[in-house]
């Protein structure tokens, strides 16, 4: 996978929300082709209709205290939400072989990072804690401004990650998103004071992932032996 390989498929930005059951299958059946060889990479990029979705780690007490459904699926992590205002990404992707998992995490973490910057925002990782962050200073609290679940399935990847944009955070009240209690979620606009929507962001985010996803490909092409046999105890799983 070279940064030529990657294809974007804007699948529904405001006002075409994707329902997230239609986005589903547009990865189950691109997931298909590009395990086949028939499909290049694809990286969707959408907004959801309003939805919470649960990965395979979700706990009961963790779901929406209002009893609202939630679908579940087979990426990693556990409970979000998703809706208008969000970004979300889904990149289909025969990984690089070798690569590990986390490396791939690190990669979207890294674009999200990057266009953050573009908004003079200082995008962090936590240790211990997928996704990216805004750190709390003067006291506050850390808060989640991009969540990240994926899954591996024959090298190929399904899922993705989220980047709150424009979105209305009320909805995370509503639940104990990601299983974390101690930190907060935010987004772009609440960070900066101004409206920032998928739209602003779509054009920058597939700037960065071609840059970071070609420098995973770079990378594993140059890596040693060791890194080699290292990945093939990491080439299918979940993450969150």
């Amino acid at each position: 996978m070279s940064p030529m390989d990657l294809h974007f498929v804007r699948a529904g930005l405001a006002p075409d929300f994707l329902d997230y059951d239609d986005g589903w299958a547009l990865q189950r059946t691109a997931h298909s082709e590009v395990r086949a060889g028939s499909r290049a990479n694809t990286v969707f990029l959408l907004e959801h209709l309003p939805v919470y979705t649960a990965g395979r780690r979700t706990e009961p007490h963790e779901r929406p205290f209002d009893g609202t459904p939630v679908i579940n699926v087979d990426r990693g992590g556990k409970l979000t939400w998703h809706g208008p205002g969000q970004l979300v990404g889904y990149p289909v992707l025969r990984l690089p072989d070798p690569v590990l998992i986390v490396d791939y995490v690190s990669a979207l973490e890294e674009a999200i990072i990057g266009v953050l910057s573009d908004h003079g925002l200082a995008g962090a990782r936590i240790e211990g804690r997928s996704g990216v962050w805004i750190r709390g200073t003067g006291g506050s609290r850390d808060r989640k401004i991009a969540a990240i679940g994926i899954r591996v399935d024959h090298g190929v990847t399904m899922h993705g990650f989220s980047l709150n944009c424009s979105n209305d955070l009320a909805p995370y009240s509503q639940i104990i998103a990601c299983g974390i209690t101690d930190a907060g979620t935010t987004s772009i606009s609440a960070e900066t004071g101004r409206t920032v929507t998928p739209a602003d962001v779509v054009g920058p985010v597939e700037a960065r992932l071609r840059q970071s996803l070609g420098t995973l490909h770079a990378s594993a092409a140059h890596s040693d032996p060791e890194r080699r046999a290292e990945s093939g105890t990491y080439n299918e799983g979940v993450l969150k």
